[in-house]
């Protein structure tokens, strides 16, 4: 499990751009130019309205990086990508998106209790198809009562969960917890995000890259 330290820091979703900048060029070998459109739109929207930077995190992440499974990208079977990490290789999968699009709306001051990951079972083609597969997409909760928008690298729209008949959720979690489902009031299990091991040890990579 986590220390509760680390959790208040991820709440607070500062970040030390410097260190996130030299871990970008100098550790992931990462192009200076797509960190600067990254940082840009980070600091050019921090004080825009909520729709705005939901609007331009999906549409930047989706627009910038080319999806591609683990397997071709790193060799490995299952593996969940920092956000520079993503950022630098220009690839990644479904986590990794939702990852990234995660981090930067931290960073651009968006409550941490209003996003959460979820795993979702998506069905290819659309609602009617039955073909199913495993994948991940972010949501944001405008407030309690109201069903949470889908941020996905599928599509390119921002849609109400209510318009997303193709994706069946499974379980959320954000860096405060893990949840049974996707309600806004539902309670975070015990045992923190140290029961999701991927998770936790991606809060501790992205912590020691700067997202402080």
């Amino acid at each position: 499990m986590l220390a509760a330290g680390m959790l208040l820091a991820f709440t607070a979703g500062a970040i030390d751009m410097d260190r996130l900048f030299a871990t970008f060029t100098k550790q992931f070998k990462g192009n200076p130019k797509i960190f600067a459109d990254w940082k840009k739109l980070t600091e050019d929207s921090r004080d825009s309205p909520v729709p705005d930077k939901l609007r331009r995190v999906n549409e930047f992440f989706n627009r910038h990086i080319e999806f591609s499974d683990d397997q071709q990208i790193w060799g490995q079977s299952d593996y969940w990508a920092t956000p520079m990490e993503t950022l630098a290789k220009g690839q990644g999968d479904c986590e990794d998106f939702t990852i990234a699009k995660y981090f930067t709306l931290l960073n651009m001051n968006v409550p941490i209790e209003r996003l959460r990951l979820v795993y979702v079972k998506a069905r290819i083609g659309g609602p009617s198809s039955g073909i199913q597969q495993a994948h991940m997409v972010l949501t944001y909760y405008p407030s309690p009562d109201v069903e949470p928008l889908v941020l996905d690298n599928l599509i390119s729209d921002i849609r109400p969960a209510s318009r997303r008949t193709d994706l069946q959720p499974v379980f959320s979690f954000n860096s405060q917890g893990i949840y049974s489902g996707i309600a806004a009031d539902s309670a975070a299990g015990p045992g923190g995000v140290g029961q999701l091991s991927r998770w936790a040890a991606l809060l501790q990579a992205t912590r020691a890259e700067g997202f402080d």
